[in-house]
This record gives C-alpha cells, sequence and structure tokens, in this order.
C-alpha cells in the first residue's frame, strides 16, 4: 500500500499539463480546489466530474496511476463519509439502537456523505495531477514566483519555496524507506498486520525508531550537499530558465474560464 503513495512523484511526458507554466498551474490548481468546496448540487458534481477526467486524459498520466493514489487514503474516505452518514440531522430512514447508543442515517446524512467522498477523492487527484505533471525544480520556481511580491515585507520566498518542494519531494523517498524497514523487519519475525488497533500501534513502534533515524541521516547528507555547492539564504541568485507566458498559458487560461463558467451555470442552475 505504501507504494501506492503517488504525492510528491513526477512522471515525465509530453502533455499540455505538462507544458503550461508552473506558477500558472499552482494558481489553477488552488482554484480548482476552491471551486471543489463551493459546489453543492449534483448538476456541478456531474460537470467537475466530467472537467476532472478531461484533465486525466490530457495530462498523459496512465488512469491507473492516478487512482491507485486513492488506496492509501481509502479508510479515511470511509470513515468521513460514516461520519456524515450517521452525525448528520435530519429526515430518518434507516435507524438501530446498540447499548444505548442509536444510529440514525438520514437522507441530507446520506447525500452529505457521498458527495463528501467524492469531494476528498477529487481533491486527491487534483494535488496528485501537480506533483505528477511538475518537477521538482519547476515546482520550487513556481512556488518561489508566486511568494516573490512577499519579498517586500521580507518573506523569505526563496527559502520558503525550497522547503516546501524538499518537503513534498521526499514523500515517496520515506515511503519506500517506509517500505524497505517494513519488509526487513517482517523478514525477522514482525508482525504489522494482526491483532487488533493497540496491538498494530504498538508494532509501528520499532519501524518509527529507524525512520527517523534515517529521516534525520538524510536531512544531514542533503544539508553536507547544498553546503558543498555553496548554497546560502538570503541571497538574490538566478535561474537557469526563466519562467514566461506562452501560447499554450493562454489556451489553458481560456479553458480554465470556459470550465469554471460552465460549473457556475449547473451550480445555479437549480435555482433559475
Amino acid at each position: 500500500m505504501l507504494k501506492d503513495i503517488t504525492l510528491g512523484q513526477y512522471i515525465p511526458a509530453k502533455s499540455p499539463l505538462h507544458s503550461i507554466n508552473p506558477p500558472l498551474k499552482i494558481i489553477f490548481t488552488i482554484l480548482y480546489m476552491a471551486a471543489l468546496f463551493t459546489v453543492k448540487t449534483y448538476y456541478s458534481y456531474a460537470v467537475f466530474t466530467i472537467y476532472t477526467f478531461l484533465l486525466m486524459i490530457i495530462s498523459a498520466i496512465p488512469v491507473k496511476i492516478i487512482l491507485k493514489g486513492l488506496r492509501p487514503m481509502m479508510w479515511i474516505l470511509i470513515f468521513t463519509g460514516l461520519l456524515n452518514i450517521f452525525m448528520t440531522p435530519g429526515n430518518i430512514i434507516w435507524s438501530i439502537s446498540i447499548f444505548k447508543f442509536t444510529l440514525k442515517i438520514t437522507s441530507e446524512g446520506l447525500s452529505s456523505g457521498i458527495l463528501m467522498a467524492i469531494r476528498l477523492i477529487y481533491l486527491l487527484i487534483g494535488t496528485s495531477l501537480l506533483t505528477l505533471t511538475t518537477s521538482p525544480l519547476q515546482l520550487t520556481d513556481g512556488i518561489e514566483t508566486l511568494l516573490k511580491p512577499f519579498n517586500r515585507i521580507k518573506v523569505p520566498s526563496q527559502e520558503i519555496a525550497m522547503m516546501m518542494t524538499i518537503a513534498i519531494r521526499f514523500i515517496p523517498t520515506l515511503t519506500e524507506e517506509t517500505d524497505k524497514i517494513m519488509k526487513a523487519q517482517t523478514a525477522r519475525g514482525a508482525d504489522f498486520e494482526t491483532g487488533n488497533i493497540i496491538k498494530r500501534a504498538k508494532a509501528m513502534v520499532p519501524l518509527l525508531v529507524p525512520l527517523f533515524i534515517s529521516a534525520f541521516r538524510r536531512a544531514d547528507e542533503l544539508a553536507t550537499a547544498m553546503e558543498a555547492r555553496c548554497y546560502n539564504s538570503g541571497i538574490k541568485r538566478t535561474k537557469m530558465k526563466e519562467n514566461h507566458m506562452t501560447f499554450t498559458d493562454l489556451k489553458a487560461g481560456i479553458v480554465f474560464t470556459a470550465g469554471a463558467a460552465i460549473l457556475l451555470l449547473a451550480e445555479f442552475w437549480i435555482y433559475f
């Protein structure tokens, strides 16, 4: 399951999403997430579904790789959906009493649970598409470009962009390291899959200690490598490749604006 985590991975390909300017791509991703938490009707969710699948197709990333990243989050999706189903008040369609507790399923809760699960799935897909189609270097340049106006108030945009990119970049690395440690300890008799929740949590303790040691060692090696390359904070650095708006970015902006207009029309269609 650890190998199914796609956040932080980059897959090179020739597609319109790969060629979009990184700062513009980050802005589009933020607006995508904002629109996702704005829509409420089934009409708008249908439009959002079509829009998301079109993004998956034009990204030139295999669909199975994108959907594979949903597997580690499946329990969170199920738990969130069940909370909305049982905790949302409304018209009761089913109820059961267990040890003085009454579980109730309402029509509003069922609708809210389904829509919340769909919302989280699309959120994971949208963020995965950003990292799958943007290299760590491009992501750093994009974040730095967006934070550059804050330099006037002494915000270190370059350092913040570097830290955020390193954090995202090392997600798959630490995931791979965790998988290796689990396999090594399983070969020595460790058991991570049987027993109750408390027993499984205790079994994770021997896993966390070598993982933290490995993480600190990698951080020290990275710091040494950056110092060997004369990296120093607070110094204005130039770029080998500057970000410039292209005709592809203009077309992407037009398509995104058209998609947002259709989404708004579907969202407020029910009120007309």
